[in-house]
């Protein structure tokens, strides 16, 4: 049900209308006959409610007659609720997508191609960056326009660094550099690891490309038991299993891998920038860089989009919102000021407060992270796939599967995955 707009609201709606109203160009329509339009989140709530009521003051006052009521789920029930809503023809007229699920819902065609309106607006377009908007095209229709994005970096203890002599991270950086590094900061008398990364799904994809390895080819042909996707994997798994320079599961004993970078006994860690807001509270000093690659880079790119139902009567109002989460400069800096991830826009100047903030001192590597990003592969199914794929690599890491003989399971799920 639509959130009543709590006492709050006009005083959010002074603000930021004061704030921001001469500060960017409106993207929605002209004024109205009234119109009211759902949208439909799970990254708002609940620790961004203010900010979202904020964002949607400024749009209302840029854009007379249209109101936006606003419906949330948490993340682990929304993907069922919205499902069950399109099914039965009760669809938000915007809702929220995150790029893993994107895929599925374009191929079932319930989301609304928004490529005439974007091509007759060009100033959304140039708003946001490239490959974010591309990630939401599928077939040559856009289907989603991303409105943030968060990535994966290398974060790094540089007391640990200096106590053990290490140089720090550089972006030049290979795996080789890494685990050698590795090697030399973990201190089992100490406690200490020198690095850690999931052995996990998510991360092989990424990993694999920083080896030049495709899990899905071009031409469709599923490549993901290629020796270099091998090699990849056993990378994954030798800091572990054989090198003793990263945690286990049972190392970990239920303590977070990254409660154990806070608590200063893991030299390196590759987790997303979301973990920023946690690490700044560190009694120690730390920093980010570039992943490190084998063959190439490549980084995680991680975005939630807005997306219109098809079945909206209020499209027209419907794109205004969209367009203006997503390209809005006054979205933007909103977004950026309650540090809710990141817009992906192209204007760095609306994130020059983000990068001023410290630490860490290298901000300016979450953008170049960019130039480098890397989507799954499109399946359908991906939360299956995952899951398969998932318990392969734990049965690697137990020495009761090879690399080589988990990939060549792992190629006959996707291609079964590829064929449904």
């Amino acid at each position: 049900m639509p959130l009543h707009r709590h006492a709050g609201r006009l005083l959010l709606t002074a603000i930021a209308v004061v704030g921001l109203l001469f500060s960017g160009l409106s993207l929605g329509a002209a004024a109205q006959d009234d119109v009211e339009i759902s949208y439909f989140t799970f990254s708002a709530a609940p620790d961004q409610m203010d900010t979202l009521e904020a964002m949607i003051a400024v749009f209302e006052e840029q854009n007379p007659g249209i109101t936006v009521n606003v419906e949330t789920a948490p993340f682990s029930d929304y993907f069922t609720e919205l499902q069950t809503r399109i099914a039965a023809g009760d669809a938000p007229d915007v809702f929220e997508l995150n790029y893993e699920n994107f895929v599925t819902y374009a191929s079932k065609g319930v989301l609304l191609d928004v490529s005439d309106r974007l091509a007759a607006d060009p100033t959304v377009a140039e708003s946001i960056y490239p490959k974010a908007l591309e990630a939401f095209a599928q077939d040559g229709a856009q289907f989603g326009l991303p409105a943030s994005f968060s990535n994966v970096v290398l974060f790094y203890n540089k007391d640990l660094f200096d106590a053990a002599g290490v140089e720090y991270p550089t972006a030049d950086w290979t795996w080789e550099d890494e685990l050698a590094a590795a090697q030399k900061l973990t201190n089992a008398d100490e406690g200490i690891w020198g690095m850690n990364a999931p052995v996990t799904y998510n991360e092989f994809y990424k990993t694999a490309a920083q080896n030049g390895c495709e899990i899905v080819a071009a031409d469709g042909s599923v490549t993901i038991d290629q020796p270099a996707c091998v090699e990849a994997l056993q990378f994954m798994v030798d800091p572990v299993a054989n090198l003793n320079v990263q945690p286990s599961e049972a190392d970990l004993s239920g303590v977070g891998d990254t409660d154990l970078f806070l608590q200063g006994q893991i030299a390196m860690i590759t987790t997303g920038i979301w973990m920023i807001p946690a690490f700044s509270e560190a009694p120690f000093a730390w920093d980010i860089a570039l992943e490190p690659g084998n063959t190439t880079k490549a980084h995680h790119f991680f975005s939630n989009a807005v997306a219109i139902s098809t079945d909206t009567e209020n499209a027209d109002a419907a794109w205004a919102w969209q367009s203006f989460l997503s390209a809005s400069p006054d979205a933007a800096k909103l977004r950026v000021e309650a540090n809710w991830e990141l817009p992906a826009v192209t204007d760095q100047t609306l994130l020059d407060s983000w990068l001023a903030q410290t630490p860490p001192d290298s901000r300016e590597v979450v953008f170049e992270a960019l130039e480098t990003l890397v989507t799954p592969p499109p399946f359908t199914n991906q939360a299956l796939v995952q899951d398969e794929l998932n318990t392969l690599f734990q049965r690697v890491l137990a020495g009761e599967l090879t690399a080589e003989e988990a990939l060549a399971e792992a190629k006959t799920t996707i291609e079964a995955a590829l064929g449904e």
